[in-house]
């Protein structure tokens, strides 16, 4: 060993230890911090789907990838930073000697291919990853930009550290070859190769170079360590706990997409027979009542912007970033985490739990961070506007494309739980729709006796439950599907075409009330609750006797449907559940529904969020409009999982839209920019947004807004469609 080995091996060692303790002090404290949340011991079971679901997700990039270049540039670059690791660990053996190597490994030719492989593809992959973020930095002209928000010289930072450790790996390399020790052949290594035939003939070449390779790296490190909310760099570590985490590994959408993660204190749902506010937690009012899966996903939030790129009140100028309330809701557990873990805390009451002892010791600051609401106005100091969390329209796109399996939409709910249930805070004209729905059973206050209004008119009998026991399907009409105009004429037309079909099938009437989803999404679980257990009963009445897969419904309303499917199993009603447009393609493909008479004038499909993005119903839709149409429909940009919501979700649909552009009016111009005379929708509160933007768009009598079912009855039966099949009776 030579007086330069001594000083690298040396100067190694010693910048190594100082990054080593620095990181495990950072795990110790972000372990710390994320233990503050409260219990989800749902989230160890079905740990081999778990760890299938990380590992498919992680090795195979599925989310990544679906953005083509960056998502195929991001996983060079991951499997760059993992197998490449190696020749950090190397860089160790050559600080001592410049011909050093791995043991055992080191010296393998295939070794030596694959890290050359691996390390010209991470090149490009960084080089890429740098240009796009480059091309799409906040402040360039033109635009609004995904990284709007984020740190942006973390970002840089985290790029060119990764630029420089790949770039001195080949210069290493370059060394040994320029003095004769490398131990790979020219067709298995030629990029090293040709950096060593412009380096000169240093011995210690290969020392010197290594130990910058290691202070580049332990510098990244100790930068990270000294900033444990550095998600741009802490993901690589924290994504996978992260995903094996997730809500419902074997779930193909998103794991916070479908049901809403049930109401929770203490790891365990919520009784509201036997619940006391002053003994459980209802909604979250504080940070630390996140569950710690919570904690561990705003952790884990690498700020890459894509969420907020797909957010429809994003888009339309309204205050949500669903990006900026993740790192806002971080940045507020970390800095409140000093005093939470020296015993601080409000019960449920708002009595501080710590003495004056445990907190005389504390930072200003972190005391300051403790006595700012979780839900406020700046004025008041709050960490999340109230504004933006009733901007959210629970469409899921952000969830849809989190790379790291962010459950956005869990969280919005659980601080509107908090807002409705004890503060009784929301917007002032939703209170009228949550009214309704307790007193009259529907949103919008209809007597319960009109429910069957729909039926006048119809050239059949449409059977009622109990009338008859014979039935394949229980029609669930839903309450636009009852008392909405135009809904009713998508009621009419399944229908029609049910009975078209020879399919048996029977209504519920007025035994049918809400199914909740709006009183959900909004954040009161009493009123869900109460709606839905009444809805349990009735149903499970109706199908009393028969097995799971002969209890079948089918929705015309994706949100009954989402609702009846995947969150009444929480409460004991177990059901087959399809959306109308499923059945249709189903007797389509069968021979029971044969389209005569193709419509004209062009297609457009809206998919509907919680049709599509939040129960992955696609196909079914689009395979009914092509038989309707006996062509292909002309689709919009934003489509399928990128569709873009009309603005009605997350019970929006009863919330005056103030701050920036409307999002039907954002969508409905997409769909007019195709040139389709015709907006096929498959759900009827999307029905009524895109409506209302057409019209507002004076383009009513050049763009008709009508359910898939309209469409298809005016091909199978076009004299009776264009009789009146498809028009609302008028009470009477």
């Amino acid at each position: 060993m030579g007086s330069v080995q001594i000083v690298t091996t040396i100067l190694a060692a010693a910048i190594t230890a100082v990054a080593v303790w620095l990181a495990v002090r950072a795990v110790l404290k972000m372990v710390a911090v994320i233990r503050l949340g409260q219990p989800a011991p749902e989230r160890f079971t079905d740990k081999v789907s778990r760890t299938k679901t990380m590992l498919v997700e992680t090795a195979g990039h599925t989310r990544m990838l679906k953005w083509g270049v960056v998502g195929a540039a991001h996983w060079f670059v991951m499997v760059g930073f993992i197998v490449l690791s190696l020749l950090v660990l190397e860089a160790y053996f050559e600080v001592v000697t410049p011909t050093g190597g791995l043991p055992i490994i080191g010296h393998w030719v295939v070794f030596g291919l694959a890290t050359e492989i691996i390390g010209v593809l991470g090149l490009v992959g960084i080089l890429v990853l740098m240009a796009i973020r480059l091309r799409n930095r906040p402040n360039r002209p033109g635009g609004r930009s995904r990284f709007t928000g984020s740190t942006m010289w973390q970002g840089y930072f985290v790029e060119w550290i990764v630029l420089l450790v790949l770039i001195f790996g080949f210069v290493i390399r370059g060394f040994k070859v320029a003095t004769d020790h490398f131990e790979y052949p020219l067709w298995a290594t030629p990029v090293s190769h040709a950096v060593g035939a412009v380096l000169p003939d240093w011995q210690d070449g290969a020392s010197v170079a290594a130990l910058i390779k290691i202070v580049i790296s332990m510098t990244w490190l100790i930068v990270i360590s000294l900033n444990v909310t550095m998600g741009v760099a802490w993901h690589r570590f924290l994504a996978f706990p992260n995903i094996f985490f997730k809500r419902e590994p074997a779930r193909p959408a998103g794991s916070g997409l479908g049901a809403l993660r049930p109401m929770t204190s203490q790891g365990k749902p919520l009784d509201f027979e036997e619940a006391d506010p002053e003994k459980d937690q209802f909604g979250v009012a504080q940070v630390e009542q996140f569950s710690w899966k919570g904690l561990l996903d705003f952790s884990t939030c690498t700020e890459c912007g894509r969420c907020q790129s797909q957010c429809p009140a994003w888009n339309t100028g309204k205050p949500l970033s669903p990006k900026l309330l993740v790192l806002s809701l971080r940045d507020h557990a970390y800095a409140k985490a000093p005093y939470l873990l020296a015993g601080g805390g409000k019960d449920l009451t708002g009595e501080e739990k710590a003495t004056a002892a445990q907190l005389a010791h504390l930072d200003v600051l972190a005391l300051a961070e403790a006595d700012r609401p979780l839900i406020g106005t700046a004025e008041e100091g709050g960490v999340i506007d109230p504004d933006v969390l009733w901007s959210c329209t629970t469409c899921g796109a952000c969830v849809e494309q989190c790379p790291v399996d962010i459950e956005h939409v869990d969280h919005i709910v659980d601080m509107r739980r908090y807002q409705v249930l004890i503060e009784s805070n929301f917007p002032s004209e939703a209170g009228v729709m949550l009214r309704n729905l307790e007193n009259k059973g529907n949103p919008w206050g209809a007597p319960q006796n009109t429910r069957e209004d729909w039926t006048k008119g119809l050239d059949f009998e449409v059977p009622r439950v109990g009338e008859v026991d014979d039935f394949e399907y229980l029609f669930w009409v839903g309450c636009a599907g009852a008392f909405e105009d135009r809904a009713k004429k998508t009621t009419r037309a399944v229908a029609t075409l049910l009975n078209e079909a020879g399919v048996k099938f029977a209504i519920l009437g007025e035994g049918e009330t809400c199914s909740g989803d709006p009183a959900r999404r909004i954040g009161n679980e009493f009123v869900f609750q109460m709606l839905a257990q009444q809805n349990v009963e009735t149903l499970n009445e109706a199908f009393e006797g028969r097995e799971k897969a002969k209890r079948k419904i089918v929705a015309t309303c994706p949100h009954c449907f989402n609702t009846l499917g995947n969150e009444y199993g929480q409460l004991g009603g177990e059901f087959e559940v399809v959306h109308h447009t499923q059945l249709l393609a189903h007797l389509v493909s069968t021979g029971k529904l044969t389209p005569v008479q193709p419509v004209d004038g062009g297609v457009t499909y809206h998919d509907p969020c919680y049709l599509g993005r939040h129960n992955r119903v696609f196909a079914a839709p689009r395979e009914v409009l092509g038989d309707a149409i006996e062509g292909e429909i002309t689709e919009m940009p934003r489509n399928s999982e990128r569709s873009f919501c009309c603005g009605a979700g997350g019970a929006r649909m009863w919330m005056e839209e103030k701050i920036g552009k409307r999002i039907n009016v954002d969508r409905v111009e997409e769909a007019m920019a195709t040139g389709a005379k015709t907006v096929a929708v498959g759900c009827p509160f999307c029905s009524t947004m895109l409506n209302d933007g057409v019209n507002g768009k004076g383009a009513g009598e050049q763009v008709e807004v009508i359910d898939v079912a309209s469409v298809l009855l005016r091909s199978v039966k076009p004299e009776q469609a264009q009789g009146g099949i498809e028009a609302a009776p008028v009470a009477g």
